[in-house]
């Protein structure tokens, strides 16, 4: 209840706040998403992540698809089979799971992954760009202040379209101006 009331109370504060701002604030906002889904460059790194990730996707799957036969076969002729040849093969299952565990970790782990890492590497410039861009814009407009609006990322409650710059950030960005 406490946390709710806190949430509420920085919501007012932050509506006095904005509703006090000077005549001479100029205030703008973007919505990021539309510029990467429309950005050829981005675009093209995201298909490029996408490849990458579905190509790790398929290797994980082939390997977990061997190891799940591999139990299958093992609980199959464990009846049959000597103790020392149990063993061995607990072992070799043992690793060949640690091995698809390893797999996944060094590909997918949050943060740490491959995956994250090429996403990095492939959208850090775009990123960049768009970021160099709508500071252009910004002081072109005369804007002091630039929100991004997204879904993912509710910054921005409400927002007069007069003021969005979207449009124009992806019109320079595609000019290359």
């Amino acid at each position: 209840m406490k946390h709710y009331f806190l949430i509420f109370a920085l919501m007012i504060f932050a509506a006095g706040t904005f509703a006090q701002t000077p005549a001479g604030i100029k205030l703008g906002f973007v919505d990021s998403e539309t510029i990467l889904k429309q950005l050829p460059e981005a675009i093209k790194a995201q298909g490029d992540l996408d490849a990458i990730y579905q190509k790790w996707t398929a290797q994980l799957d082939s390997m977990s698809q061997t190891f799940q036969e591999a139990v299958a076969n093992y609980q199959k002729q464990s009846a049959t089979m000597k103790e020392s040849q149990k063993k061995e093969m607990e072992q070799k299952l043992v690793a060949q799971r640690q091995m698809v565990e390893e797999f996944q970790r060094s590909k997918f782990a949050q943060g740490t992954g491959e995956v994250y890492q090429k996403q990095e590497e492939f959208l850090k410039p775009v990123k960049d760009k768009v970021l160099k861009t709508i500071e252009t814009v910004a002081k072109e407009e005369g804007m002091q202040f630039v929100f991004d609006k997204t879904e993912q990322a509710a910054i921005l409650l409400y927002a007069d379209s007069a003021y969005e710059i979207t449009y124009k950030v992806l019109d320079k960005l595609k000019r290359g101006k």
